[in-house]
């Protein structure tokens, strides 16, 4: 895989399936709104419990590929975090019903294998446990490639990976690397691969004699919101599809900058996650690569506003962020 500079841009530039929304979903209309799903295009989006969702048919010669307990179950395990994120992973206007990109592509990944996907939604740290302990089949749940992770996880890749710096509106603040951070206070999710990219930073910043990062974690998006509205924390860096989705739906955020979630060197990709040497990388990749190849992954992605995050081909454990160096 060549190695790409990370996009660096400000909210004002921001055409990233930037997902500028019209508004919040309208009971009337059954619960609809608008992304930006191409550079200058619009497209309405689905966000009621009806999903209607993209489908594709079995493949045999895949599907073979899928290790023999879990073909017998007739099932496939699926874990994505318990936390609210659209365009991700969310809840419907029922508060109930699982919907996102990462359902959809699970879907279609299932139809691709014969299996029906049953999705189970836990906190972060938990999606690990359970994949650990062999409870859940694969991961898809915006989980980025780390080397760190390889030692305990198979990657199947299925989109790029893009981190968002997310201020209060107006705050005058643009995030293009270490220096706009220092002696700023940042909060991030615990065990992510933004904070270990943050923590990066904070050292880099250190190393250059500027002041290091102030880091803080909350446990919920409400709480962390709430402390940057009050002035508790100057910047939220999380997923850059969930940073600007807040930021058009509310009109309180902006995006103030994004970055590969691979570091200054490297595209940053999200990955299907599974234990390693389960046996199941493979078929994923490959039904990753069938869905690209017939354009049900296209639909899915530009019908989230994603277009601008798609991969042309799954690949299997590529290069993913550095580990951390002392």
């Amino acid at each position: 895989m060549s190695t790409v500079v990370p996009r660096r841009v400000t909210a004002t530039a921001l055409g990233l399936a930037a997902l500028v929304l019209a508004g919040c979903a309208n009971p009337t209309d059954g619960g609809t709104t608008e992304v930006a799903a191409t550079p200058g295009g619009r497209t309405g989006i689905n966000i009621s419990p009806d999903q209607h969702r993209v489908t594709t048919g079995k493949v045999g010669s895949i599907a073979a590929e899928v290790p023999e307990r879990i073909r017998r179950r007739g099932t496939l395990e699926l874990v994505a975090s318990s936390g609210s994120a659209a365009p991700l992973t969310f809840y419907a206007t029922d508060n109930k019903t699982v919907i996102g990109v990462e359902p959809d592509l699970a879907h279609l990944v299932a139809d691709v294998l014969g299996l029906k996907p049953h999705i189970n939604t836990v906190s972060w740290e938990n999606i690990f446990v359970g994949l650990d302990s062999a409870k859940y089949d694969a991961g898809l749940s915006n989980i980025t490639v780390t080397e760190e992770r390889k030692g305990k996880y198979d990657f199947a890749t299925y989109r790029e990976d893009n981190l968002g710096f997310e201020a209060k509106k107006g705050s005058g603040l643009k995030v293009t690397g270490p220096e706009d951070v220092a002696g700023r206070t940042v909060a991030v999710g615990s065990g992510t691969n933004q904070e270990k990219l943050l923590i990066e930073w904070s050292k880099e910043n250190e190393k250059a004699g500027r002041e290091p990062v102030n880091i803080k974690h909350y446990q919920n998006d409400s709480d962390t919101y709430l402390a940057l509205q009050s002035g508790r924390i100057d910047l939220y860096l999380g997923p850059n599809p969930t940073a600007a989705y807040h930021a058009a739906t509310t009109g309180r955020t902006e995006v103030v900058g994004t970055y590969s979630g691979a570091g200054a060197d490297l595209q940053g990709l999200i990955a299907a996650t599974t234990k390693k040497d389960s046996g199941l990388a493979k078929p994923l990749a490959d039904a990753l690569n069938h869905i690209i190849d017939n354009g049900t992954y296209a639909k899915v992605l530009k019908r989230w506003g994603l277009t601008d995050e798609a991969v042309t081909t799954s690949e299997i454990n590529p290069p993913g962020l550095p580990k951390t160096t002392e």
